[in-house]
């Protein structure tokens, strides 16, 4: 009964809701005593040879009241309490979704997708069961099976009552014992089917990569050894949950044997009238549902308190950057000052950057090169605050970035990243995704600056072509232009574009800078970047080794200190030579 406890806050909030339904439950528990008394009286009736026309339709007009007066109970305490479980599930998925949108990266990169999925979806549905179904197994077997015992104990004979009962309490413990051992299994359960979630959307994500290298069959043997665990977890699951209905169909029988051996004595000695034995009979097998119900109850509940306690162990995670009390509620605006004596990434013992110190003026471009792991995206995740903990203080304009309202400095900042995500559905609503009341002149502007609109308009559908998941229709670099004009549509105060140039050709890629150079000259620009060209434009290049800077300046005066800077240059310059004229727009 813990998950119960557990749920007691929804309870409280839909106290009406299950106050109305159990009591509709309650007055069936009571309208199903009165056809088996019927029952006994017609038999009696017809045994002592009084039964009439006139009584017969009078006690079947009143089971044809009873059933529709049963239809209509039945009819409300569904709406009530099943429509207040489905209800808690809303609520259980909405505060799930919001936190996972809360959460920062370390968040995601310790946990799978597949297993987030499955806490949204399986578990969400267990406990659901848990608010409705349980609760009406719960006070079913309490409400119907209590009514029935009275009415057989006062109605008709106490001590055949208590004779019939005798093998009740075997039921409740084995059940017990039974519920206990399927809390453990299904827990196992519920993880292999988190295995499985996630071997299925990392291997659907990643098909391309999977037929490229011919990696198909050995995925599909993967998919299998995952997929055969999880029924063999099942199955574990299933040699429990099987023993219920056996058990309580074989106590069941050995109370009607019982009550029949004994029933037939009473009759004897005169102290029962056949009617009454029929009815004691009809009684008990109304007693089979409640007490099947009260064996699932403990199924239910035990799979209910798995899945309510991966979902809060799942919400009590700790939201790591969050706005602080008394945030600005202002988008910000100004001049960036960058210093950061050291970070670390969580988890990590070496330092990713070191004495990192730089300030952008605003309407500035800020160039920053190095080597893979050098600390460019590292700057770049403490610009967008998807990391805290760092030694040091990050101003843009007159406030610290941690003094603002992180919806509102998201706002300020158009963020295009080097693994670019498209949404499943049309060009259009994915360049408009950053700002769904943009008109179609202004979608179709920012696509002119990112150099993408005529793409779009040799498209057999235009601006409305679906680009499928993730963008798989899409070049690379039509995937990285469709970001940027995505990034551009809100205008930002900064745009960060994160080496988001790598996939298209030089002369795209200075039609791109060109127009981004007239467009937005009092707004800031930080550019990362393999490749020179893309920064060469810039009014200060960082140029960072093992996450300290170990060169800044203009191109012009990196270039006369013929270092870091100069070397990589002059090797560019080489391989484009050698290309001649340079690798094609994918």
């Amino acid at each position: 009964m813990k998950v119960f406890l557990r749920l007691n806050w929804f309870f409280k909030e839909r106290k009406k809701e299950y106050i109305i339904g159990i009591l509709m439950l309650t007055i069936v528990g009571i309208l199903i005593l009165i056809p088996p008394k019927i029952i006994g009286y017609v038999i009696d009736e017809i045994g002592s040879q009084t039964l009439t026309v006139q009584s017969l339709l009078k006690w079947i007009a009143i089971i044809i009241a009873v059933a529709l007066a049963m239809y209509v109970m039945r009819y409300y305490w569904r709406m009530m309490i099943f429509g207040s479980s489905n209800y808690l599930a809303k609520i259980l998925r909405e505060k799930l979704f919001r936190h996972f949108t809360k959460m920062s990266s370390s968040f995601y990169q310790e946990r799978r997708i597949g297993d987030l999925m499955a806490h949204a979806t399986n578990d969400v549905s267990a406990v659901q069961q848990t608010a409705g179904g349980g609760v009406l197994m719960l006070f079913d077997s309490i409400v119907t099976g209590g009514f029935v015992i009275l009415a057989m104990a006062i109605t008709i004979d106490w001590r055949l009552t208590l004779i019939a009962l005798i093998p009740m309490p075997f039921m409740a413990l084995s059940t017990s014992y039974y519920g206990k051992l399927l809390h453990e299994r299904f827990g196992v359960a519920q993880a292999a089917f988190s295995d499985l979630n996630d071997k299925t959307q990392e291997s659907i994500t990643g098909i391309k990569v999977i037929k490229t290298f011919g990696q198909h069959e050995e995925d599909i043997d993967d998919f299998t050894r995952l997929s055969e665990n999880v029924v063999s977890k099942n199955m574990k699951v299933a040699r429990i949950d099987s023993l219920f209905d056996p058990t309580i169909s074989l106590i069941v029988g050995i109370s009607f044997l019982l009550s029949l051996g004994f029933g037939a004595k009473f009759i004897v000695d005169g102290q029962m009238t056949i009617g009454d034995l029929v009815a004691f009979n009809t009684y008990l097998g109304l007693l089979v549902w409640p007490m099947l119900a009260f064996g699932l109850l403990f199924n239910i509940l035990e799979r209910g308190l798995a899945s309510y306690d991966r979902i809060q162990q799942l919400l009590s995670t700790p939201v790591e950057i969050d706005d602080k009390e008394g945030a600005l509620d202002i988008r910000p605006a100004g001049d960036i000052v960058f210093n950061v004596d050291e970070f670390k990434f969580p988890g990590e013992q070496k330092s990713s950057l070191k004495n990192v110190h730089f300030t952008l003026k605003q309407g500035q471009t800020l160039g920053i090169v190095g080597k893979t792991g050098a600390g460019k995206t590292a700057i770049l995740k403490l610009l967008l605050r998807e990391f805290e903990g760092y030694k040091g203080e990050i101003y843009f304009g007159q406030h610290k970035i941690d003094d603002y309202k992180m919806n509102r400095l998201k706002e300020a900042i158009g963020y295009v990243p080097q693994e670019h995500f498209l949404f499943s559905t049309t060009i259009y609503n994915n360049i408009a995704f950053s700002n769904i009341d943009a008109s179609k002149e202004r979608v179709e502007h920012v696509a002119k600056l990112a150099n993408i609109h005529q793409d779009i308009l040799a498209f057999s559908d235009g601006y409305q072509t679906i680009v499928g998941e993730r963008g798989v229709s899409l070049s690379g670099g039509q995937k990285q232009r469709i970001s940027i004009a995505r990034a551009l549509l809100t205008n930002p105060e900064l745009l960060i574009l994160d080496d988001s140039l790598s996939a298209v050709d030089a002369k795209t890629e200075e039609a791109i800078l060109q127009a981004l150079k007239e467009e937005r000259q009092e707004a800031t620009t930080i550019i990362t970047s393999h490749r020179l060209s893309a920064i060469e434009h810039a009014h200060l290049i960082l140029v960072l080794e093992e996450g300290t800077i170990v060169e800044q300046g203009t191109h012009e005066q990196l270039m006369a200190l013929k270092g870091k800077y100069y070397e990589m240059y002059q090797l560019q310059q080489l391989e484009r030579l050698v290309e001649k004229g340079g690798a094609a727009d994918e």
